[in-house]
């Protein structure tokens, strides 16, 4: 039997237009799908939950929650959720590299602990601010997090700035701020005093690193790991990027009410400035 992703795209044309949002949805956060119910999935799509429920039924399914388990049977299994997967047979540098990548995403989905990941999203949705830090490799994820965040709330800000010191930006941070500190290998120096600092200041700290970071552990509130493991001499940050993506997700759900507006709004910017191509 065919996968969702196939049938989505082997029905695309055939759906109605309201149909065919929800089926862009999906294919821009196909990865997290599983986590969506459908009347989530109507909401963050812009349709009517009957709407989704007629998609899954033209696409073979009897109830949305059919999906949900066929696609959680894949992923416990290993197998990719989505297309090319004829591409990554063998022993070449490809299916090697595909292994690797699949076993960092599968490392960091099952050793996350629900209970510090929800403690930390509400820490995050009531944050006065959010401060991400981010120095080498971690910058550019940072400004990834920024990005993502900002679509569904104010007072997101990335340290450091370039060229700029730290200590002016950290004076003024309080217990109702947060700060996720990036601290992946290989870290600067200043990145375990830093934390010292903030613990002493009562400044909540979540800390994104890799899982071998255990000395850093006791200086932040809670800690989320991804592993950064490659077949080459370069780390690979897709699992990192994965869990910004879900971090970004669960704080868009936990936040919907007052998010929501937002994005219409920073969506209406976009079309007056004329800022962004067409989708």
């Amino acid at each position: 039997m065919e996968q969702l992703d196939e049938r989505l795209k082997a029905q695309y044309p055939s759906l109605s237009p309201q149909e065919q949002r929800v089926a862009d949805f999906i294919f821009d956060h196909f990865d997290d799908l599983i986590s969506y119910n459908s009347a989530e999935l109507a909401q963050l799509s812009g349709v009517s939950k009957a709407t989704v429920s007629r998609l899954f039924k033209r696409l073979g399914y009897e109830k949305y929650k059919d999906m949900r388990d066929e696609l959680r049977t894949l992923r416990q299994s290993g197998m990719p959720l989505t297309d090319n997967r004829d591409a990554v047979q063998g022993n070449t540098l490809l299916a090697r590299h595909y292994k690797q990548e699949m076993a960092n995403l599968t490392q960091w989905v099952n050793a996350l602990d629900a209970q510090q990941f929800a403690d930390a999203m509400a820490c995050m949705v009531k944050a006065r601010r959010i401060v991400i830090i981010g120095m080498r490799n971690a910058y550019p994820a940072a400004l990834h997090l920024r990005q993502q965040l900002l679509q569904a709330r104010g007072q997101v800000l990335v340290l450091p700035q370039p060229g700029q010191s730290l200590s002016e930006e950290l004076v003024d941070l309080t217990p109702d701020d947060l700060v996720v500190m990036m601290a992946f290998r290989r870290r600067p120096r200043i990145i375990r005093p830093l934390m010292q600092q903030l613990q002493s200041g009562g400044t909540p700290v979540l800390l994104m690193c890799e899982p071998q970071a255990h000395s850093l552990f006791p200086l932040a509130s809670w800690q989320l790991c991804a592993p950064l493991d490659s077949v080459s001499a370069y780390d690979s940050y897709s699992s990192v990027n994965s869990l910004i993506n879900l971090l970004a997700n669960a704080f868009l759900h936990d936040s919907l009410d007052k998010g929501r507006p937002r994005i219409h709004e920073i969506a209406s910017l976009y079309q007056q400035l004329d800022e962004l191509e067409q989708r």
